[in-house]
This record gives C-alpha cells, sequence and structure tokens, in this order.
C-alpha cells in the first residue's frame, strides 16, 4: 500500500484492519519517521519508506536498515501519465535518481529499492542498471497498444540487471 497522504500515522492501522501486508508512507509527509515504522511493524506490515525528487537519499540512509523498500519518485506525486520531465531535463533528472538509486544499493544491497514515475522502455534500462529491482510503470503499460510485450520488456531489464549485479559480486 503506498500511501500518498499528509498524515500517513493516522490510516496504519485501518490498513492493516484491511489486510494490507506493507504500508509505504513518504518521508516528507512525517516529523518522526522513526515512530511511524515502529508502529507499522507492530501492525504487522512490511515497512516501505517513499522520498519525492527533492528529497536525497542521504535523508532516508538513517531508516534504510529499519525497512524494506525504498520508493524513489521519479516525479513529483499526484496523478499519472506524467513525464521523466520536460525536453532536456529528464537527462538530468534520470543522472540525479539513477545515481541516488546506485548509491543506495550499494549501501543497503539486500534493500528493495522501487522506482516510480515515468519508468516505461526509454527508462526502464537506466533504472534497473541503477540497481531498482522494483518497478511501478502505469501509462507507459496502459497507454501502449500492446501492454504485454512492454511489461515483457520491463521485466526481462529487471531480471538482467539483478543477474548481471548478482554474477558481479
Amino acid at each position: 500500500m503506498h500511501m500518498m497522504v499528509s498524515r500517513p500515522e493516522q490510516w496504519v492501522k485501518p490498513m492493516a484492519a484491511a489486510g494490507a501486508n506493507q504500508y509505504t508512507f513518504h518521508l516528507e509527509a512525517t516529523t518522526n519517521p522513526g515512530n511511524l515504522i515502529k508502529e507499522i511493524r507492530e501492525s504487522g506490515m512490511k515497512v516501505g519508506l517513499a522520498i519525492k525528487p527533492g528529497t536525497t537519499v542521504e535523508e532516508l540512509a538513517p531508516w534504510a536498515n529499519q525497512i524494506d523498500m525504498a520508493l524513489v519518485m521519479t516525479v513529483e506525486p499526484g496523478f499519472g501519465g506524467q513525464k521523466f520531465m520536460e525536453d532536456m531535463m529528464p537527462k538530468v533528472f534520470i543522472c540525479v535518481h539513477v545515481t541516488q538509486v546506485t548509491w543506495l544499493r550499494s549501501q543497503f544491497p539486500s534493500l528493495d529499492i522501487e522506482v516510480d514515475g515515468g519508468v516505461g522502455p526509454d527508462t526502464i534500462h537506466k533504472c534497473a542498471e541503477a540497481g531498482a529491482n522494483m518497478i511501478v510503470s502505469g501509462s507507459a503499460v496502459i497507454g501502449s497498444d500492446d501492454p504485454r510485450s512492454v511489461i515483457a520488456l520491463l521485466r526481462t531489464a529487471v531480471s538482467e540487471a539483478i543477474q548481471k549485479r548478482s554474477l558481479d559480486r
């Protein structure tokens, strides 16, 4: 469950009662991530911690050993179908976020790292090679004439990158 809400603390118990097995909240939405992580764990769920594009992974790092998954947003949260950015910005944006995902992977090799926002055939390889092992791809799949082939391409890119990383160890 990826909670894009302003007060994530108030939704932990209702989501656990509804049967959620993971609760992902935005670091920027709480003043006490440690207490929220503890509450989520005590509710029997895995913990995911999301960061928006303007938040550095160094701000997530103090919590990385206490969470199951880090979610790096590659667009501003709010609505689907956003592009990786405009004109030349995608290149700059990808470089920043690929660097952050690579740093996260090097520091926390067993942490699940998810990328969400503008992920599709043109961007999946950079995300996967940087270390993301989980992806969210909405518009690229739904907007495709052949969703099955897009899903296959995305899965293959992530699987090949994971296999390459395991061979490099």
